[in-house]
């Protein structure tokens, strides 16, 4: 993975708008009804070409293919895993669940919002990995995307196990270590797959902040003692791929609400701190954790790894100034060292910010705001 040796490089954190056309074509497979193989492969592939072009001419060195193919967590895991089946949730049984916390405070809010968990994907079986077709498909159009485009650093997101799991309620294994092993020896395969093709391995954990809402019932010392056992899952699961080519990505969740009792950073940053990776994106432009750029003062970034903060966000269709975006910039390169900041974004914006174009106005002030960070830290 390149480092800003010269200039603050730029990126983002993955999913991006599809287009119109393609998203309803998504719908209907997704929701099992009758749909054109044939034209949404090819449309598929064409809006790659367009969202990779879109990339590069907003200015960002670190792209990907918008994570178009996936439609979601659950259709991710139903693609790509078979020991499973999916079935509607009873009204009302996974409506707290990526804001459990929240929701004990603000029930009338979440209440008010209704069920967003949908159906819910069931562990049945033994869990194996199935989705070789779906991601040569992702890695075949993202080359013929990437032809012709010089200078620019490609990767591609998957999933954390932890984060299947926090997707998938388990009928069929004894333990959580059971579980966690089997989808990390199964999606194994998609991770060495992607790095093998030549792109950086982008691994986006949200589960590993989020899950602490999941389980009110849990303390800090419990949650950490959790979330330790997931990363060990995500570390077996990474075994043999070089950790120069692995960068990971944590949230809390994106959703938009509250987030008053979201873990504290500094609660959880050692632990994000041992995923084997060469780099780090993290939430950091959100009103609820913009504060935390402090933790670095206290916590070291170890040596040769890259810090991405999201300094760009997905929570307001607010766009950032430039100057904003450069303070941050600045702020987290005087702490951990200029060539070890990447600026990012907080999350993926293509499904939480108001409009397409919104969205690559964002890109647009990033990139604005990196080249003033430059000229300040340089």
């Amino acid at each position: 993975m390149r480092q800003s040796t010269e200039r603050i490089l730029t990126t983002h954190a993955g999913s991006l708008a599809r287009p119109a056309d393609l998203r309803e074509m998504a719908i209907a497979k997704n929701g099992g009804e009758p749909y054109d193989e044939a034209a949404l492969a090819g449309r598929l592939r064409s809006a790659v070409i367009q969202v990779v072009q879109q990339q590069v001419e907003s200015g960002l060195d670190s792209i990907n293919d918008g994570e178009f193919s996936k439609f979601n967590f659950t259709s991710y895991a139903r693609e790509r895993l078979s020991g499973h089946e999916q079935r509607t949730a009873v009204p009302g049984e996974v409506l707290s669940k990526i804001y459990g916390r929240d929701a004990l405070e603000f029930p009338e809010y979440f209440e008010g919002r209704g069920n967003l968990g949908g159906a819910e994907v069931i562990c049945t079986g033994p869990l194996t990995y199935i989705g070789h077709t779906a991601l040569q498909a992702d890695i075949d159009n993202f080359k013929v995307a990437l032809q012709g485009v010089e200078d620019t650093e490609a990767f591609l997101p998957a999933v954390a196990p932890g984060t299947i799991e926090h997707w998938m309620e388990n009928s069929y294994y004894e333990k959580d270590e059971d579980v966690l092993n089997a989808i990390a020896d199964a999606m194994h395969e998609e991770y060495k797959a992607i790095t093998d093709a030549g792109f950086l391995l982008q691994i986006d954990d949200p589960d590993l902040a989020d899950a602490w809402q999941i389980h009110p019932e849990m303390s800090v010392a419990q949650y950490r003692a959790f979330a330790e056992l997931r990363i060990e899952a995500l570390n077996y699961a990474l075994r043999d791929i070089p950790e120069e080519s692995i960068r990971f990505h944590m949230c809390w969740g994106s959703y938009h609400g509250p987030h008053v009792y979201d873990i504290a950073l500094t609660d959880i940053i050692n632990i994000i701190l041992k995923v084997k990776a060469v780099g780090y994106s993290i939430e950091a432009s959100n009103p609820r954790h913009e504060h935390e750029w402090r933790v670095f003062e206290d916590v070291k970034l170890p040596d040769g790894k890259s810090l991405i903060p999201g300094v760009v966000g997905h929570a307001s269709d607010f766009v950032e100034h430039p100057e904003l975006i450069a303070q941050r910039l600045v702020r987290y390169g005087q702490i951990v060292g200029r060539e070890n900041v990447i600026a990012g974004t907080d999350c993926g914006l293509g499904t939480r910010v108001g409009h397409p174009k919104i969205a690559w106005a964002k890109f647009e002030a990033l990139t604005e705001g990196a080249a003033l960070a430059t000229k300040q830290l340089w």
